[in-house]
């Protein structure tokens, strides 16, 4: 980790609300807001943020399962998400979750790449309000993971625990 963090501090809660509290609190509330106020399902929600997450190699974020009522997608879900060009589609990867995986790439990885064909599949499964909110999650997910994955945060964080920790909710990143 390149941030030092005085002793007994949290490191993402230092870092993010005590080193530059006007930034990281505005910051933070963005992230908590994308699990908070999401329409999108649990599945196409996870594939998306864990594709982010591979993309950007943080290990807090890739460890995280959002939980929606104690409901979590399954052991192994990342992999399936990881090889979602050659997954086949079924009931438990339909074609909103391989849309998700694939348009979280392509936003991270070659977003001058999105062309007509890619916006006609997505727009034939996703309504336009929500496209803009899964393509406001990713860019969350994307600068905040990496934020904490640059800064070496992913590093020395612990999942939260307790009810704001279960439902998703009390931590910046992805």
């Amino acid at each position: 980790m390149i941030i030092d963090i005085p002793e007994g501090q949290e490191p993402i809660g230092y870092v993010w609300g005590d080193m530059v509290p006007e930034i990281g609190t505005a910051a933070a509330n963005f992230s908590l807001s994308v699990y908070a106020h999401t329409t999108l399902g649990l599945r196409e929600f996870e594939a998306a943020r864990l594709r982010i997450a591979q993309i950007n190699g943080c290990g807090f974020c890739l460890d995280w399962r959002t939980d929606r009522d104690g409901v979590k997608v399954e052991e192994g879900f990342d992999e399936v998400v990881a090889a979602w060009r050659t997954t086949e589609v079924s009931d438990s990867f339909d074609a909103r979750t391989r849309l998700a995986a694939e348009y979280a790439e392509r936003y991270a990885l070659d977003h001058h790449g999105l062309d007509e064909e890619f916006w006609a599949r997505m727009t034939a499964h996703y309504s336009q309000a929500e496209i803009v909110e899964l393509t406001m999650s990713l860019g969350s997910w994307l600068a905040f993971g990496r934020l904490n994955r640059v800064l070496g945060l992913d590093e020395v964080c612990v999942l939260p625990t307790g009810e704001a920790g279960a439902r998703g909710e009390g931590r910046p990143g992805s």
